[in-house]
């Protein structure tokens, strides 16, 4: 018995052949995503006028009592924002504001151990312990609920990459 692997767009449907070039769209915000970004399919055609349909827009955070001491993200469009600006226009505003720099990287104290369940399958760049593996292949579907609440990526057993980093059986 044999399997056969048929992709399709994700947009539309339409079967993909072996040679046709894929385009991969990565979602990184939208109002019916729960559980951080993801991949879609597409074909060349369906995503062309996609530039063409973008909005010029602001995104901007407002730091105020509401939210918990957290910011809130909001998004309108760059016309909107522009219009605030009512003593100068919002270019010059832009050009003469204050930087504003990045939190400094605090050097984490304590080391995160990824062979326990909390922290198995998080991505970092140093060797996947066997116990690290062990808990991603036995807790797959947990672990990967965690990290695609966290909004990264999860790990597939059929990614070659991620079999040989934890050890699952290679697939044919």
């Amino acid at each position: 018995m044999g399997k056969k692997t048929i992709h399709v767009s994700d947009f539309t449907g339409t079967v993909l052949q072996q040679d046709d070039e894929v385009v991969r769209v990565v979602v990184l915000e939208h109002p019916d995503l729960v559980a951080g970004p993801v991949q879609l399919d597409a074909t060349p055609g369906e995503v062309e006028n996609i530039d063409d349909a973008a909005l010029d827009v602001a995104v901007v955070e407002i730091h105020d009592r509401h939210g918990g001491g957290e910011p809130r993200r909001v998004v309108l469009t760059a016309s909107e924002f522009d219009a605030m600006a009512t003593d100068v226009p919002m270019a010059q505003l832009l050009k003469t504001a204050e930087r504003v720099r990045p939190p400094k990287a605090r050097k984490s104290a304590e080391k995160i151990d990824y062979g326990t369940l909390e922290h198995a399958g998080k991505p970092h760049r140093g060797r996947v312990t066997e116990e690290e593996a062990r808990l991603v292949r036995e807790q797959l579907d947990e672990v990967n609920k965690r990290l695609a609440d966290a909004g990264v990526r999860q790990i597939d057993p059929a990614d070659p990459e991620h079999a040989l980093r934890y050890g699952f059986p290679e697939t044919s």
